[in-house]
């Protein structure tokens, strides 16, 4: 058998395919992480990331290459979780923008999509990394190149990539001594390889069912905005709101769209309405408008492609059930005041806390400074919302947020400079993604790994200072911060000369696992001992969703009986996995 060309048809069930295949591999993948922590591994954020764009693409029901390339490219970004998903998804990218006018994928035009695909990923990645998934692809990339002129079968081509990408793969432990010693091979390289191997059976002619069951998306891990001061509402009527109708959502683009499209739609959106936004890229345009008639907005839409993440409010209702809520609330307050006139001042905020949640309406005038963070638990978020964040975002390890909930979280700040704050290594090219992504607003990632780096730059915000001021005291202050926390071992497994086995507890700090036992808090005490040094004057202990306060006050103890001079604290954190995350400053 040979195949010498792939049409649409065929690209779409391999499009589908290879979602499949690394879906099916993914808890093999996850395995293959180092640390054996329980964690959003690799398997899962790469499977997350494609099927994203698998929804979209199952959704196509006669494509042709060219609208194929947009939801390929298009869900991939907006479904990016993790570095690892991150990092295929402008592998995706790059791959599509070879392709996506071609009539017909040839060997030599594939070669330069993955030399395409290869170089994108690579400017995506500020520090790239040798013996990861980067290092595979560019395997890959260099050997497709090598075999145009040599055969025009793309079945050989495919086969020989493949090999080539299992022989780079095997030798990754060489390139990372991390993976040496944990006796794996890189996780991400591993996922490509899967996604290839899905690729490869479609073009056997392998029987499968292409067609991707329509499955929900992910639950939506962005939360309402942090919670603002109660406004006076007795004068706020419904007459006020101009334009009744929050409308937005996104055009999958079917021709070019140009800077004219670009200047000619804002300004039919602004005849019709106001609160616009207009934010294009080379496959989406992403719209927001506040208007009376959504079907204009939606048939002038309709012009330049197909819509999708459509969402209309009628802020006139959403209005009205906020001021009910916060009438009702602030009778209630005052009713429990009349008969309790003993009663504190904060009784009226408990009042106010009722099972039914107040809708926040997001304020039409816009303000200097905006704030997102990442956030886990309870208490943490409560912690975060003290220091003045406007919007949450619940993830972290075990679920790493995606570029779109990052976009989602953007577009919900009115703020000409937002900041952003990952609180995870693993977030962080999401974000930057999310910043690429957006146009109608300053964006600034501050590339906060830990949850107490988040919240020492935040502290070092000070109001009525500059941009670029902020930026740079909130940079420093997390320089001053150390931080460990406190899980149990997924496996067994040997890391830095340490023996750990399944269900051990291990303390991590920024850099490895530096202590492992069978005791939680002496595991915690160890690990604290490594961070302090004779310039440590905090220690800030956040227990979990699992323990409890007297299992940290136990560990302050121990800290401050061993460091008379060291301050420590105990926080009620009610984050998941971590048993305790510590702060030293």
């Amino acid at each position: 058998m040979v195949l010498k060309s792939i049409d649409a048809q065929m690209m779409k069930k391999m499009f589908i395919a290879s979602a499949k295949a690394i879906d099916s591999k993914k808890e093999i993948i996850n395995e293959l992480n180092v640390f054996p922590v329980p964690d959003g591994d690799t398997g899962t954020n790469m499977t997350m990331t494609i099927m994203s764009a698998a929804r979209e693409v199952n959704a196509l029901a006669e494509p042709d290459i060219a609208s194929l390339c947009k939801a390929i490219s298009s869900g991939s970004l907006r479904g990016a979780r993790g570095n690892s998903g991150v990092i295929l998804s402008q592998l995706l990218r790059g791959f599509t923008k070879v392709i996506k006018d071609c009539n017909g994928i040839t060997v030599e035009i594939a070669a330069n999509a993955f030399t395409k695909a290869v170089e994108t990923a690579y400017k995506a990645v500020m520090k790239p990394k040798e013996g990861t998934i980067l290092t595979v692809a560019k395997g890959g990339a260099q050997r497709a190149m090598e075999l145009v002129g040599e055969t025009d079968d793309l079945i050989e081509f495919t086969r020989e990539v493949i090999k080539h990408m299992e022989e780079v793969l095997d030798y990754t432990p060489e390139l990372l001594p991390v993976l040496k010693e944990a006796g794996v091979v890189d996780s991400g390289g591993r996922g490509l390889v899967e996604i290839m191997k899905g690729v490869f059976d479609v073009m056997c002619g392998k029987e499968a069912d292409y067609q991707l069951e329509t499955v929900a998306a992910p639950a939506q891990t962005a939360q309402q905005p942090a919670e603002k001061r109660p406004v006076n509402t007795e004068n706020i009527s419904t007459a006020d709101i101009k334009f009744g109708y929050c409308t937005e959502f996104i055009i999958i683009l079917e021709k070019e769209f140009t800077d004219n499209d670009e200047t000619a739609l804002k300004a039919f959106l602004e005849s019709i309405g106001d609160s616009i936004v207009c934010v294009a890229d080379d496959e989406v345009v992403k719209i927001h408008v506040h208007t009376n008639d959504p079907g204009l907005a939606i048939q002038k839409a309709l012009t330049y492609g197909q819509l999708t993440k459509l969402k209309i409010d009628n802020m006139r209702e959403e209005h009205n059930e906020k001021l009910g809520l916060e009438q009702a609330a602030a009778a209630a307050g005052s009713s429990a005041a009349s008969e309790n006139s003993g009663a504190v001042s904060g009784s009226t905020d408990q009042a106010a806390n009722t099972e039914t949640p107040v809708k926040p309406v997001k304020s039409e005038v816009r303000k200097k400074f905006g704030f997102i963070s990442v956030s886990i638990g309870e208490g943490v978020n409560e912690i975060f919302k003290g220091l003045g964040v406007d919007y949450l975002i619940e993830g972290g390890q075990t679920m790493n947020p995606s570029t779109e909930d990052m976009l989602n979280a953007i577009d919900a700040v009115n703020a000409e400079t937002i900041f952003i704050l990952p609180n995870n290594k693993n977030i962080i090219l999401a974000a930057d993604q999310a910043k690429a992504m957006t146009e109608d607003k300053q964006i600034i990632v501050i590339a906060s790994k830990t949850i107490p780096q988040g919240i020492a730059a935040l502290i070092g915000f000070v109001e009525g200072k500059s941009v670029e001021e902020n930026e740079s005291a909130m940079r420093e202050a997390m320089k001053n911060i150390k931080t460990g926390q406190v899980t149990y071992s997924v496996r067994d497994t040997k890391i830095d000369g340490k023996e750990i086995r399944q269900g051990d507890y291990m303390g991590i700090d920024d850099h490895t696992i530096q202590s492992v036992g069978t005791d939680m808090i002496d595991c915690a005490v160890e690990l604290a001992e490594t961070m302090l040094d004779d310039d440590s004057s905090l220690v800030s202990i956040y227990y979990g969703a699992d323990t409890t306060e007297e299992e940290a006050l136990k560990i302050a103890d121990r800290i401050s009986g061993s460091h008379r001079f060291v301050d420590v604290e105990v926080h009620n954190g009610g984050q998941p996995v971590y048993y305790f995350i510590l702060s030293v400053e």
